[in-house]
């Protein structure tokens, strides 16, 4: 049986490809990084070449547009050792258990928002430690395509979202773990400065720290730029937390 460690792709920050525990040398051609990129979140199906030099060179492909993709998929079926169909269809096996790193912050953070569910708090927050790390790095530095912008936007909101489970689960399981959940909420009111859940959590950490009169200036400095840039008042449930914090219930 083979014990070899299974494939993994990064494409988010340096971009690097590990097959049996190896980095793979002998990608050619700038190209190869979205290239591969592509094909391995689109699979498992199968992708029209047309697709794939529009994909790559978008609205001004090269004139030898057809040719260059030949060589560039030649390239990575003789360096990963992967079956890989060129014909009018394009598709790469891609080894089961590959692990790609896009893909594993978007399963991670669903894994850290359903253990939030179930009260797993622990779980909740091993899990959105991952997917804040992956997507703390840019998807395909240097490379602009508009599926790749689509991703990054996607892996954006993935961050928000793993940021605000991690300093959930940081602030539930407290003690040692609030200066962490201070950090997140620090960083998370700063990504999404009008997200009310990411106040309502600030406030409640700067509570559990101690820093009740803090909180309370948070909620109305957030009351006013509402107020000042939107036209609008916190929700509810946001006034509802200003409204335990002073009564101290």
């Amino acid at each position: 049986m083979d014990q070899s460690p299974s494939p993994r792709i990064q494409l988010c920050g340096r971009f690097a490809v590990e097959v049996g525990g190896r980095p793979v040398e002998g990608l050619r051609g700038r190209q190869c990084r979205p290239l591969l990129g592509y094909l391995v979140l689109h699979r498992p199906r199968p992708v029209q070449r047309s697709e794939l030099v529009d994909a790559l060179w978008g609205e001004q492909p090269p004139p030898a547009a057809d040719s260059a993709l030949s060589a560039l998929l030649s390239n990575l079926r003789h360096v990963l050792g992967w079956e890989l169909s060129a014909r009018s269809e394009v598709r790469l096996r891609v080894p089961d258990g590959t692990f790609v790193d896009a893909e594993a912050a978007v399963e991670n953070v669903h894994s850290a928002e359903a253990a939030l569910h179930t009260g797993d708090m622990t779980t909740a927050y091993a899990t959105a430690l991952i997917a804040n790390y992956i997507t703390r790095r840019t998807f395909l530095p240097g490379f602009d395509a508009p599926w790749i912008e689509r991703w990054r936007r996607l892996l954006a909101d993935v961050r928000l979202r793993a940021v605000e489970a991690f300093a959930t689960a940081a602030l539930a399981i407290g003690g040692s773990e609030l200066a962490g959940a201070d950090r997140a909420t620090r960083e998370l009111v700063e990504l999404a400065p009008y997200r009310e859940s990411a106040q309502e959590l600030r406030m409640r950490v700067l509570s559990a720290l101690g820093n009740t009169a803090e909180a309370l200036l948070g909620y109305e400095a957030f009351r006013h730029r509402l107020r000042d840039d939107l036209g609008v008042d916190p929700g509810t449930r946001l006034q509802a937390a200003h409204r335990e914090l002073l009564t101290g219930s």
